[in-house]
């Protein structure tokens, strides 16, 4: 499925800023066009469906809390 989003791009010294207006995805580079290419990459990811490689493990954990 193709989606549009909103991105803002600014420069931050020498590197170019690319930011999704409506997802909090961030990404840059060395000029508008590979930041816009490389926030491109970053949303495919984002969306993408994890898998993990190895099952996680369920760990109980002890941890003595001192109220008020």
């Amino acid at each position: 499925m193709l989606r549009n989003f909103t991105a803002t791009v600014w420069q931050e010294g020498e590197w170019f800023i690319a930011q999704c207006l409506e997802v909090d995805v961030i990404s840059q580079g060395e000029n508008e066009r590979e930041a816009l290419a490389n926030l491109k990459e970053a949303l495919s990811l984002h969306f993408k469906e994890p898998r993990a490689t190895i099952l996680p493990k369920l760990h109980k954990v002890k941890v003595e809390v001192h109220a008020p």
